[in-house]
């Protein structure tokens, strides 16, 4: 990777923290998440974290799309997206950098909630192995999210309709291996859509179980999208 790319990233990551917007969208993920969590945890007074897991996928369907939606429309409707194009920086470069500066506030974002399992371990004893394996699974399943909201934000200079595009796109992917879709659809259709889901391959991992064919899943929907995304890039700056 050329130095471009981290540059890029480097400057994406400290825009979140040059105005109050990126320590809100913190504050609010962080209140919303543990509101919904400890509200049910009390109720069921077992040490158990699945219900926070099980409500991530919901909770990051439009925390990542809302975090990630200014990263092209803003600089489309600015104008500043023919300078950072006509500079010695490729489309792959640009998109990659973007790219890296969500995830790295994304992450910030889940280390931010690490307290509710230490909270959880103090009033209990939880299994260790689906903490992890939830934690390496809202990362996969948040860079998947991030990549389709990137994406979004490259086909409009609008930041509210690349907020909808995004949400639409992770709502489609997440809810299609759900028992709602899978009993609905065709008998030769259903396999293929449970093999799509987002959120049933996170409920796997987030189980403790790591395999490989979900990790694989995962960055294929981020290289996916993140190629869609350089071609549409590339198609602006040639036209």
């Amino acid at each position: 990777m050329r130095r471009a790319a981290l540059g890029i990233a480097g400057r994406e990551f400290r825009s979140y923290f040059a105005t109050q917007s990126g320590y809100v969208f913190l504050t609010a993920f962080l209140l919303l998440s543990s509101w919904l969590f400890f509200r049910v945890f009390f109720l069921l007074g077992q040490a158990d974290l699945r219900p926070f897991f099980s409500l991530m996928p919901w909770i990051f369907l439009f925390f990542v799309p809302a975090s990630a939606m200014r990263l092209w429309a803003e600089e489309r409707r600015s104008g500043t997206e023919e300078v950072l194009l006509t500079l010695p920086v490729s489309e792959g470069e640009a998109v990659i950098g973007k790219f890296l500066a969500a995830f790295g506030f994304l992450a910030i974002a889940v280390a931010l909630t690490f307290p509710v399992p230490l909270i959880v371990a103090l009033l209990g004893n939880p299994d260790p192995g689906p903490i992890v394996g939830g934690y390496v699974g809202l990362l996969l399943m948040g860079s998947a999210y991030l990549a389709i909201s990137l994406f979004a934000s490259s086909l409009s200079d609008s930041q509210v309709a690349a907020f909808v595009i995004g949400v639409s796109i992770s709502f489609a992917l997440t809810v299609l291996g759900e028992s709602i879709v899978l009993v609905a659809a065709p008998r030769w259709l259903a396999p293929i859509l449970e093999h799509l889901g987002l959120a049933r391959r996170f409920a796997s991992i987030s189980r403790g179980v790591i395999d490989s064919r979900d990790v694989v899943y995962y960055l294929s929907v981020v290289v996916f999208f993140l190629y869609a995304n350089v071609r549409v890039v590339a198609g602006r700056k040639w036209r």
